[in-house]
């Protein structure tokens, strides 16, 4: 099991809520691209035995974030609630399309990963918000590492997205955990 002190803090403030969707507990790790979410939810993961949300699945695109809490509320977090298996079309980013359809069981833990995961009408449903925080320069470097230098100028506008989706949350400020761009805990 991973003892690190954020999977620790984030467990344990998961289980004190207990399960706020039916009989699931759900996990957000939140925060702004490339400040290591995705490695933070697969550390979560394994010790949990979550399932795993990502919300990169439910964008269409790079123009997707404003639409995609509804999706995530609508075609995941309310189906558990009622005890009924999530599902959602994964979104294809090369090929610019929905993909296979995925299903998401109710019962145990979901993590759900990714930028604006927590939204006024998904918070309700978390057991646990954990804010995943990296510098701008750090993070701009590890989207570029990732998806290459081509995606510079959609990398820029995502960023400019994601800052008005976070202005309008506070998610930072509702977050139980903080996390810093390493994996640590984040006064």
């Amino acid at each position: 099991m991973d003892s690190s002190p954020a999977v620790v803090a984030i467990t344990a403030a998961a289980r004190a809520a207990g399960p706020r969707c039916g009989d699931t507990t759900v996990i957000a790790v939140d925060g702004p691209a490339g400040s290591g979410k995705t490695t933070l939810a697969a550390r979560l993961a394994p010790p949990l035995q979550a399932q795993v949300v990502h919300m990169d699945d439910l964008y269409e695109g790079w123009h997707g974030l404003a639409a995609s809490g509804d999706l995530l509320r609508e075609d995941i977090l309310l189906p558990l609630r009622q005890g009924r298996p999530g599902r959602y079309q994964r979104y294809d980013w090369y090929q610019e399309r929905r993909a296979e359809t995925h299903q998401v069981h109710p019962g145990g833990v979901v993590v759900v990963e990714g930028v604006g995961s927590v939204r006024e009408h998904t918070r309700e449903f978390y057991a646990a918000i954990v804010w995943v925080q990296a510098p701008d320069r750090l993070r701009l470097q590890r989207s570029i590492d990732r998806d290459g230098p081509e995606a510079e100028p959609q990398l820029r506008r995502w960023m400019s997205q994601e800052r008005e989706v976070f202005e309008t949350t506070s998610t930072a400020a509702l977050a139980d955990v903080h996390v810093d761009a390493w994996g640590g805990i984040d006064d």
